[in-house]
């Protein structure tokens, strides 16, 4: 059935009202998993895959032979900020403006992707096969979300990742790399300054690793930052510390794998050093890829991302784009223009129509 280019936007919109509705905090979106999971079969989706509060399928005419492209985002959403002056979960349209939680990250991105997918179901001999996936437990990193369904996804070759960006094209993201260190020394009396003050060890690294930069500079990203973020010693006020840990904040760039930086981070300190998560890398896409050459030929920005997605989990080349700002992300009363979806629906059929069709 053909639908104008109106009603799918309406039927955008009566879907994200039915996510905003129903609570989906990151780990808890079994409501949402079910919601969207319905809406895909009750537009015409012969077969619909769940795993978990991951929901994914893939177009009628897919055939192995052909490269695929998944179309991925997120329906979990973070804890509603302690300043909201309306309801989280009743959404209402006011002045062009769809108010509700996850509204703009990512129910605007999510819902326009399902629709783009749906736009493109039925049409056969299409260059690539098309997969939908609206995942969980994005906001929290968790393993039940994309993560669990990587090795379930037929293959895919490249992936649109949809987040708010403004329309724009983030051809570079940068991932997130947490380390715990703890610097060791010996305990002592404070009164007779005994031991070996674990503390002044961790001061020294500290201070190492605030002078140190790093190289390699990103043409996308720039250069990677790092911070110390939490400190943790002693037990008592006379007593000399045999440990100190601390935290250091790394947002990883494109040109350092993870495994590069904690080598030279472990050749900096004298701390021990241990990643929390190694998974999640720095992502970017060539700018002569089709799906970016085609984007820039409609006349879409390109720009370097400091916010981490589910982006960082692929191993394929990958472009994050969507409707909505990421300014408005885990806001009060946050919020997606109207103008905003319509766009961001009109822009993923088109930027997919040059390299499908």
């Amino acid at each position: 059935m053909i639908h104008s280019m109106a009603t799918r936007v309406e039927r955008a919109i009566s879907l994200l009202e039915k996510l905003i509705s129903t609570p989906s905090i990151s780990g808890q979106e079994d409501g949402t998993a079910t919601i969207i999971e319905e809406h895909l079969k009750q537009n015409g989706v012969k077969e619909v895959n769940r795993h978990i509060n991951n929901v994914w399928a893939v177009n009628a005419h897919y055939s192995p032979s052909r490269p695929s492209i998944l179309l991925c985002s997120h329906h979990d959403t973070v804890r509603a900020a302690a300043g909201y002056t309306l309801d989280p979960h009743a959404p209402i349209i006011e002045d062009g403006r769809l108010y509700g939680l996850g509204s703009n990250d990512a129910g605007g991105a999510l819902v326009s992707l399902i629709e783009t997918f749906l736009y493109f179901y039925d049409i056969q001999d299409l260059k690539y096969n098309l997969i939908i996936a609206a995942v969980a437990e994005e906001e929290r990193s968790g393993a039940g979300g994309l993560t669990a369904i990587l090795p379930l996804l037929p293959t895919y070759d490249f992936a649109i990742v949809g987040e708010p960006t403004g329309g724009k094209m983030a051809v570079a993201e940068k991932s997130l790399l947490v380390v715990d260190c703890i610097s060791k020394g010996v305990s002592g009396h404070a009164a007779r300054s005994e031991g070996d003050n674990a503390i002044y060890h961790a001061i020294e690294d500290i201070k190492t690793l605030k002078d140190y930069r790093f190289e390699r500079i990103s043409p996308s990203l720039g250069e990677v930052h790092m911070n110390v973020t939490m400190v943790n010693a002693g037990t008592q006020h006379n007593v000399i510390p045999d440990t100190c840990s601390y935290v250091i904040d790394i947002r990883p760039t494109d040109v350092y794998t993870n495994q590069e930086i904690m080598d030279i981070i472990r050749s900096l300190i004298k701390a021990e050093a241990s990643p929390r998560n190694m998974r999640r890398s720095a992502s970017s896409i060539p700018l002569t890829h089709p799906i970016v050459v085609a984007g820039i030929e409609m006349g879409l920005e390109t720009f370097g991302s400091p916010t981490l997605s589910d982006q960082s989990l692929l191993s394929c080349p990958s472009l994050k784009i969507g409707p909505g700002e990421s300014a408005r992300s885990h806001t009060a009363d946050e919020y997606i223009e109207i103008n905003e979806l319509k766009e961001g629906l009109d822009t993923y059929i088109s930027l997919l129509s040059k390299i499908l069709e």
